[in-house]
């Protein structure tokens, strides 16, 4: 009996041993711990060493970011690592990312030729910005997801401390973690597959000389991949008028379907006014004309109304372009031209005029139009919405009365419906002779024509409760 319990024990020894050789296998290290086979460094020259089992990058002047990069590629993975970083530089973790021609923009296939690196990077951010587990798009297309999208992401980091991080690119699916914090989801198809690199961020100062970063536990699965348990977090997808799973089960819904006008009809009309607008490969066009408001055919409304809700579009203009996206439109003012309610306004700010009137701005991109001005806040200031670029701009309508603009990240208005406040802004605007202005219990989303050349896509909605 005893000889059976030793064997029987032995055997689930070697069985339990082999479960956990089986799990351990599933993993791959990325870092040996001596030295930096199977890296190496693009762009600029910080300093990589190995000391104590960690990878070591410390800033140098007068140098571009500089990058550690594997030099093999991964698509699907999931990738884990330990970090700690001195809290006045700012660093990253590179993945799917490439190189390319900074005169051409070309994408080069000799990985060890020193052009620019590009692609998705998972931000280290010590500041008093608290950005860490963000997503950038590094020397493309800039944030995709600040962690303004996910308010409680922001205390996940830990200065002067080891943090753990964590990235699952799944598919079209980009998610990230920190400390065991979801941060970030974004799903892209830009890039399936690309090198893995470690940043070190270019520094101004020369005293800034010597700031570390240490990465440690670098480890990958590439295989067998299993995707976390939903996270509730906003999802940002780039990809053109699709609804995520994850999108879907929170509630988020195509508002135009990217191929017909089901749905939209003409602002004060039943039909749809096909000789305006048209659909062109995905995209919602409304035709250029003499710039005149409403005078071609006119704005185009949802057939349903909303009271709450997360209104997600992108939009790109083309010069000298003016439209907006009106909410709460009720359709009762007898208007000759466009049809009346609070708007986001879409604008060429350096070549409409209409950025100039108004008050203090209130009539630039993404303002409440001749309400509240779009604000510039910290970085957002250096906000740029060039012609011919596609931006994601959002208007989120609280059930409490509550209303915010984004775009492109950036939340640059906010103000509360049926205040003091806002009953003084419509005084003095002109919409000052219209009764109840903006203070509908619901109403119609409206895109406007205004005579110019505008296109959108990835028209979605999800109503709040």
């Amino acid at each position: 009996m005893r000889k059976t319990f030793i064997l029987s024990m032995m055997m689930t020894c070697i069985t339990g041993s082999s479960v956990l050789f089986a799990q351990n296998a599933k993993w791959e290290n990325l870092f040996n711990g001596k030295d930096l086979k199977g890296w190496v460094q693009y762009n600029g020259k910080a300093h990589y060493t190995v000391e104590h089992g960690e990878i070591v990058g410390r800033t140098v002047p007068d140098q571009p970011n500089s990058f550690l990069s594997t030099e093999k590629l991964y698509g699907d993975f999931i990738l884990e690592l330990d970090l700690k970083v001195d809290t006045n530089m700012n660093s990253g973790i590179q993945f799917r990312s490439e190189q390319h021609d900074q005169n051409d923009h070309c994408v080069v296939a000799d990985l060890h030729t020193p052009n620019r690196v590009h692609g998705y990077q998972m931000e280290i951010d010590p500041s008093t910005r608290q950005w860490s587990g963000g997503v950038y798009d590094e020397s493309r297309r800039g944030w995709l997801y600040p962690l303004e999208y996910n308010e409680a992401a922001k205390k996940a980091f830990k200065n002067n401390a080891w943090n753990h991080y964590r990235i699952e690119c799944i598919g079209n699916n980009i998610r990230t973690w920190v400390n065991g914090i979801a941060c970030a989801h974004v799903i892209d198809d830009m890039t399936p597959k690309g090198f893995i690199s470690l940043q070190v961020h270019e520094i101004k100062n020369p005293k800034d000389a010597g700031q570390e970063v240490r990465w440690k536990n670098i480890r990958i699965q590439t295989s067998n991949l299993k995707p976390s348990p939903a996270d509730n977090l906003f999802v940002v997808n780039l990809i053109p008028n699709t609804i995520s799973a994850d999108e879907q089960k929170s509630g988020v819904k195509l508002l135009w379907d990217g191929k017909t006008t089901n749905g939209w009809r003409g602002a004060g009309k039943k039909p749809f006014p096909a000789g305006t607008w048209y659909i062109k490969d995905g995209t919602l066009n409304v035709h250029g004309a003499n710039g005149a408001e409403s005078a071609n055919g006119g704005d185009i409304v949802t057939e349903q109304e909303f009271h709450a809700f997360d209104l997600q579009f992108e939009f790109k203009i083309t010069d000298t372009a003016n439209s907006g996206v009106k909410y709460f439109v009720t359709e009762k003012e007898a208007t000759t031209g466009s049809a009346i309610g609070l708007e986001y306004q879409i604008l060429d700010d350096d070549k409409h005029p209409d950025a100039k009137m108004g008050s203090i701005g209130n009539r630039t991109m993404a303002s409440l139009y001749d309400l509240i001005p779009s604000l510039r806040i910290g970085p957002a200031r250096r906000e740029k919405f060039p012609v011919g670029e596609w931006n994601r701009g959002r208007i989120i309508v609280f059930p409490n009365g509550k209303v915010e603009h984004w775009i492109n990240g950036w939340k640059v208005v906010e103000y509360q419906r049926g205040t003091p406040y806002f009953y003084a802004l419509v005084a003095r605007s002109k919409y000052a002779g219209y009764p109840n202005f903006g203070m509908a219990d619901k109403g119609h989303i409206l895109l406007q024509e205004h005579g110019t050349h505008v296109m959108y896509r990835s028209i979605k909605i999800k109503e709040l409760q």
